[in-house]
């Protein structure tokens, strides 16, 4: 296709969402131009469905619950006025909160004033907060903020180890909606130790964010932490930035939340209407599902120009891939479906993966996020009028072309600049694109039972494990092999998985277990040592 053409499939198919900052365009996918007829009644459907999810409806079959963070921004559509009140009411706290530890009414036991908050999360509970904190930070910002998110013992190690001139002023928040959740509860432990080799008290300084009458709330009555904020069982994890998962880290932090949901809000408005042609998450969500049909392309390449926007990838790729990748339809069917979700940011990526999108397999699209503020004040020139951010610019649009020659194809998000409000419409533009696209795709975008199989199989190696150290403590004076040890604990067909056990705490000291390696791995002997 010419210029001249492209410029006139441009013109069609561009999308101007002026509440919001945002322009979409889609016009370097090769779909038909049938498409966006074709798609109207599918479509229509996919409408429907999500008017009664937003109204309501079950959406959850496995948990038997409604799913309603778009009532997070706009409170009055919850179904009830006790759920609309307890949403404004939670919003109220988290302010009032916020301003009371800027103020120094909420304080830590030993004095001065909170300056660092510590959030315990994992998923969901941390990767929307890292993203806009990423986004909106700033040198002036009340309190700085780490996260623990893995159950690594050196990644412990090297956050607690950064904030450990500051721990007595750390405010620690808890996130867990069951209080069940095994890496925040081992955080929370390593935390809770190393607060207390200080001469801290983690109670006094620790804040819970989880479901009433979880676990972790019954811990946080009982050992009179700061506060507790609600978990809802309607708002999944990863869509919870908009609940106190992301508000009060936001808050406390010293972003604009108003301006947060406001654009959550505002883009709610534009991607509720039933025409496609104005509605860009209807938008995407057709040209994803068209893609991944008629071309097979299921890998999503997400770039944004924008330092700020560079985990907007690592976010995006768990609300796509964990509310997309499903084996199986609404209806028990066999679809395999999914989106794999990857990127990093531009210009970094010049000079990273952009080699192999322009001349290797050709089974992506590229996702550019263009900003059009450079920054708040003027810029210097580094060549004759021209600055860093036309650099920048250039290299985004130069990239897209390059691609497009080599039948590359992308899409361009362009916002007018990188604030709350924007940050908040970039998060309800892609929540809503998922809905609609699972239901085209006729799959439940809103649970996850592969997540639920990985925990399960970690609790089954768990229960292997402590096995094996049971058998070595009661046979001091012997030494086994990986196969005589999984025969031993009645696991024979697992020899693997528990050569893998044997060899990891062997080589951790004090956990009991001692190897004498041998002429391969399977003549590796163990014992207790």
């Amino acid at each position: 296709m010419n210029a001249v053409d492209l410029w006139k499939r441009y013109c069609k198919y561009h999308c101007d969402c002026p509440t919001v900052g945002l322009q979409l365009d889609i016009s370097r996918m090769r779909f038909s131009e049938s498409l966006m007829t074709d798609i109207v009644v599918p479509m229509s459907k996919a409408f429907d469905t999500m008017d009664q999810l937003e109204g309501g409806a079950i959406a959850n079959p496995d948990e038997d619950r409604m799913v309603g963070h778009y009532w997070l921004r706009d409170a009055k559509r919850a179904p009830g006025p006790t759920m609309s009140q307890a949403i404004e009411s939670a919003v109220d706290d988290i302010k009032a909160f916020a301003r009371d530890v800027h103020t120094g009414i909420v304080r830590p036991s030993k004095g001065g004033r909170f300056t660092h908050v510590l959030q315990i999360g994992i998923g969901g509970s941390a990767l929307g907060p890292q993203f806009v904190n990423e986004a909106l930070r700033g040198s002036d910002d009340p309190m700085r903020i780490a996260f623990l998110d893995n159950t690594d013992p050196d990644g412990i190690d090297r956050v607690l180890s950064d904030l450990s001139p500051h721990l007595s002023q750390t405010l620690c928040l808890v996130v867990s909606k069951s209080g069940g959740t095994k890496e925040t509860r081992n955080s929370m432990l390593e935390v809770t130790h190393a607060f207390k080799r200080l001469g801290l008290n983690f109670s006094e300084q620790a804040v819970a964010i989880t479901g009433e009458g979880s676990a972790l709330h019954k811990v946080s009555q009982s050992d009179t932490w700061l506060k507790s904020f609600p978990m809802w069982d309607w708002v999944g994890g990863r869509t919870s930035q908009m609940s106190a998962v992301g508000l009060l880290p936001a808050a406390l932090t010293g972003f604009d939340i108003d301006a947060l949901l406001a654009g959550a809000r505002d883009m709610d408005t534009c991607t509720r209407v039933h025409d496609v042609s104005t509605n860009p998450a209807a938008i995407l969500a057709a040209t994803w599902f068209d893609a991944a049909k008629t071309r097979n392309l299921r890998d999503m390449v997400v770039i944004p120009y924008k330092d700020r926007l560079s985990l907007l990838s690592r976010y995006l790729q768990q609300l796509i891939m964990e509310s997309l990748g499903k084996d199986v339809d609404v209806h028990g069917k066999l679809v395999e479906e999914g989106i794999a979700v990857y990127g990093n940011k531009g210009s970094t990526d010049q000079h990273a993966y952009v080699q192999q999108l322009r001349d290797g397999y050709n089974n992506f699209y590229v996702t550019f996020v263009d900003v059009m503020r450079d920054r708040s004040d003027e810029s210097i020139d580094v060549d004759k009028n021209v600055k860093t951010g036309d650099y920048l610019a250039g290299f985004l649009l130069g990239t897209r072309d390059a691609l497009y020659e080599k039948d590359r194809e992308s899409i361009t998000i362009r916002i007018d600049e990188v604030n709350a409000h924007r940050v908040g419409a970039l998060i309800g533009l892609y929540e809503r694109a998922v809905g609609l696209y699972a239901s085209l795709a006729g799959i439940n975008a809103y649970h996850q039972p592969g997540v639920e199989a990985g925990k399960k199989a970690a609790g089954e190696v768990l229960e292997v494990q402590r096995a094996i150290l049971s058998y070595l403590a009661d046979h001091p004076n012997a030494s086994y092999s990986a196969e005589q040890l999984a025969e031993a604990i009645g696991e024979p067909d697992q020899a693997e998985r528990v050569n893998h056990i044997l060899h990891r705490l062997a080589y951790n000291s004090g956990r009991g277990v001692s190897v004498e390696r041998g002429q391969s791995i399977a003549d590796a002997r163990f014992s207790a040592g």
